[in-house]
């Protein structure tokens, strides 16, 4: 019995890192991505898929004047993808000190979810692209809620 016991032990620590990797993408699944989306206080930027990694420059706005900068880094890691972000004030004041880590949970037809390895921030998003419709869907400790954008030019 204590060896069926240590056996089952072994198993579970050698597959643990398995069973924490998210489903299996690659960058070249969110080509869909790819293009410029704005609204009234928002505009997100997605880079072509390149070299493991896809990337977006957002700038929030309101009252004639920038409020935020984010950056929003994906990559393939382990056979998944990881996103990375990190959000600056105005004046480049940076908003936290590290970049917000993201491990993807599900990934669609031009949709794609990620959740947050910590517990500051934002602690789930979703991409999803419908028409010329691109909405954020974005989870906090406060609540959740969708930005939707539109396409302002093609990928």
């Amino acid at each position: 019995m204590t060896r069926l016991m240590i056996a089952a032990a072994m198993l579970f620590v050698v597959s643990a890192p398995v069973l924490a990797q998210g489903p299996a993408a690659k960058v070249a699944d969110l080509g869909w991505m790819t293009g410029s989306y704005a609204n009234d206080t928002l505009e997100e930027n997605w880079t072509e898929p390149k070299g493991g990694s896809i990337a977006s420059l957002v700038r929030g706005y309101g009252d004639g004047a920038n409020n935020m900068i984010e950056l929003i880094v994906v990559e393939e890691v382990e056979g998944s993808l990881v996103l990375k972000l990190k959000q600056w004030n105005p004046g480049m004041e940076e908003r936290s000190a590290d970049f917000q880590v993201m491990d993807l949970v599900d990934i669609g037809d031009k949709t794609v979810a990620f959740k947050n390895r910590g517990e500051e921030g934002i602690q789930n998003l979703r991409y999803s692209l419908s028409g010329y419709r691109f909405t954020i869907s974005v989870g906090t400790a406060r609540g959740n809620f969708d930005i939707p954008l539109t396409r302002v030019s093609p990928n």
